[in-house]
């Protein structure tokens, strides 16, 4: 089946998608500060749910049609809000350095490169593979010069793992089975899904500690509406209309970005081999998005 024609408003998607998820890193530091990982997660799963439940009745989107379409994209919520994230926050808790789990994940793009012919009917051109080893030698080289890759325990760096798994599974399926849901519909489905697994997880893993201050609710209410709603819909909705390594590869920036803005906002300093390690990311991606070659449909 092909794809359908993407939508206009497509071609903004990745420079705001970036935008967003990289200060999403910024502002989690500041909502960790006053609540437990799992809890500030199950709690943020909440806020998204409040917030488009009485969207969904209002704007009565389109849900899926078939029991076989709830299920994919139900997985998705699964793999990406309760499997990614879960793992990601059950690292931090477990001692890994957030510079480690920066280059653990940064991996995806490469994981991508070499499953997609497989599930999502793609070739990844020699032109595109040095693009993906261009990239992620570059945010290596930003994630290590401005941060301590430690990793305190075995749990953190297993868990660490299993985020990278989750996120390319998640990709993967996306890339195969994603459909033209209404994104209201397919988030509620999805953050449902992840509340579902979060909440019992930090009950059962915390105290669900949580300390009560406006630096909490702004951390939350960002998180919620910028990151779960705004950044993941453009997320998924990329995966959908494009090659899922082409797309993937948007990660490599997540580290440089990440940097640029923690230096415009909070005054971090950027280490000397951060730059040239930024100009090999950029290199990357324009080799794996402009690699010569016309896209294929996918195969589904």
């Amino acid at each position: 089946m092909r794809d359908a024609p993407p939508p206009r408003w497509l071609g903004a998607a990745p420079a705001i998608f970036l935008l967003l998820w990289c200060t999403g890193f910024i502002v989690l530091k500041v909502g960790l500060v006053h609540s437990d990982p799992l809890t500030f997660l199950a709690l943020r799963y909440a806020v998204v749910l409040a917030v488009l439940a009485p969207l969904a009745l209002v704007l009565r989107p389109r849900w899926p049609r078939t029991l076989q379409a709830w299920g994919r994209v139900a997985m998705v919520g699964l793999l990406l809000q309760a499997g990614y994230f879960s793992f990601t926050y059950l690292s931090f808790k477990h001692g890994i350095s957030a510079g480690a789990l920066a280059l653990i994940t940064s991996l995806q793009p490469l994981l991508i490169g070499l499953l997609a012919p497989f599930f999502a009917g793609e070739r990844i051109s020699r032109r595109r593979w040095a693009g993906l080893l261009l990239g992620v030698a570059g945010a290596a080289l930003v994630i290590v010069s401005k941060s301590d890759v430690a990793v305190a325990s075995r749990a953190g760096l297993l868990y660490a793992c299993a985020a990278l798994l989750a996120i390319t599974a998640a990709t993967l399926w996306e890339r195969r089975y994603g459909t033209d849901v209404h994104p209201i519909a397919a988030n509620l489905i999805q953050y449902a899904v992840g509340l579902a697994v979060t909440l019992p997880l930090a009950a059962a893993l915390e105290p669900m500690h949580i300390v009560w201050t406006t630096s909490l609710l702004l951390a939350l209410a960002y998180l919620a509406l910028a990151n779960s709603i705004v950044a993941i819909t453009l997320l998924l909705a990329m995966y959908r209309h494009g090659e899922a390594s082409r797309v993937s590869a948007l990660f490599f920036l997540v580290p440089p970005v990440t940097a640029l803005i923690a230096y415009a906002t909070l005054g971090e300093t950027i280490p000397p081999p951060a730059w040239p390690g930024m100009l090999l990311a950029a290199a990357g991606i324009f080799l794996v998005t402009h690699d010569g070659r016309r896209k294929r449909p996918s195969v589904v």
